[in-house]
């Protein structure tokens, strides 16, 4: 089983930099996360390392229309029937060895900053190091067909996107593991879109169905030697993540450490199981605030979504053994000022609480 002791209270970076030069960017994660070093996705560098089109390359089905640019899933084309039987022959291949040459071409291809990240991994050697997908609840309810239906409701389109993001997730434990073996790969799953089950738009969407398609990628990253994480910047259902097996959840902390406290039966086991929370506190959403806030302010922050929990009933040590430290989301939408001061602080926090609760 991972020792995971040497991430409590350490600080992690979620996705995007606004960055437009890469090693101005490179140099972010050198200083605030030499620890858990991670890939930025920037997409002021290229559109194409836009967290949803990252991932979609060599995924059968997904073709780009040549003349209106537009990207769109098809499923009835002599090319899609060929692509599929072939994808299905390299997964099986895959998931039974992912050092196989196959893996190569599930690659992310689309960032500018991966290579570089691998650089640091191969020549820092930590613990651990970070790496992300977007989450398949997020992805299937984003792509369409031709028609404009949602991939989720064809059997057929959603497991194909749950095999290639599992796919894409190897791919990075395999490019960690060869640059370092010993590094422990995280790979985050990006799941905005499961703030949304419950609403309105996905009412005959079941938690169950989405927790199976999280549970099915999760399951394959930690039979890899890796962690699985998840992210969601919004209000949603805890239990789902929970109950997926997934060994970090990471939120808004700044926002929504109130909602999560409702799970608090749940992740009272789901912690004394060794398992995280990644306290996103430092508010990378909300700009304004961001701008005049301290780390004074933050410290409070903390502070008080602890609090949450142990007037539940929770014992705060081991709240305090399973935190990690993060922004609330990606900082890819702030000016790169803003940003870099959300990372200096993520970075500040951790060393002010490993501090106060580690020495």
């Amino acid at each position: 089983m991972t020792d995971t002791s040497k991430l409590t209270l350490e600080c992690l970076a979620i996705g995007s930099l606004p960055h437009t030069n890469l090693e101005d960017a490179m140099k972010i994660v050198k200083a605030d996360f030499n620890k858990i070093p991670f890939w930025p996705q920037l997409s002021k560098v290229s559109k194409n390392e836009d967290m949803i089109f990252q991932f979609l390359e060599n995924m059968p089905s997904f073709f780009i229309d040549k003349k209106s640019g537009q990207s769109y899933l098809e499923t009835e084309s002599d090319k899609f029937f060929q692509d599929m039987e072939q994808f299905f022959c390299d997964y099986e291949e895959i998931i039974s060895d992912i050092n196989c040459n196959i893996t190569d071409k599930y690659a992310v291809t689309c960032s500018s900053a991966f290579p570089e990240f691998i650089k640091i991994v191969k020549n820092t050697k930590p613990v651990f190091a970070k790496g992300q997908i977007v989450g398949p609840f997020t992805l299937a309810t984003t792509l369409v067909d031709k028609t404009g239906k949602c991939a989720f409701y064809d059997e057929t389109l959603k497991e194909i996107i749950i095999k290639t993001l599992t796919l894409k997730a190897l791919w990075q434990i395999k490019e960690i593991k060869s640059a370092s073996p010993d590094t422990i790969p995280i790979i985050f799953i990006d799941e905005p879109s499961i703030s949304q089950l419950g609403t309105s738009a996905y009412i005959t969407i079941s938690a169950d169905e989405v927790m199976a398609m999280i549970k099915e990628i999760s399951d394959l990253i930690r039979e890899n030697g890796a962690m699985s994480a998840i992210h969601c910047c919004g209000k949603c259902d805890w239990n789902v993540p929970i109950n997926a097996g997934v060994d970090i959840i990471n939120f808004d902390a700044y926002t929504y450490s109130q909602n999560l406290s409702l799970f608090y039966k749940d992740l009272e086991g789901y912690l004394k199981q060794g398992r995280k929370i990644a306290w996103g506190v430092i508010p990378t959403l909300r700009p304004d605030i961001l701008e005049k806030t301290d780390l004074n302010e933050m410290i409070s922050v903390f502070d008080n979504a602890v609090k949450y929990l142990t007037k539940k009933g929770i014992d705060e040590k081991i709240i305090i053994d399973n935190s990690l430290i993060t922004p609330s989301c990606g900082a890819g939408s702030l000016s790169i000022k803003l940003a870099e001061k959300a990372m200096d602080l993520t970075k500040k926090l951790s060393e002010t609480l490993k501090e106060r609760y580690l020495v």
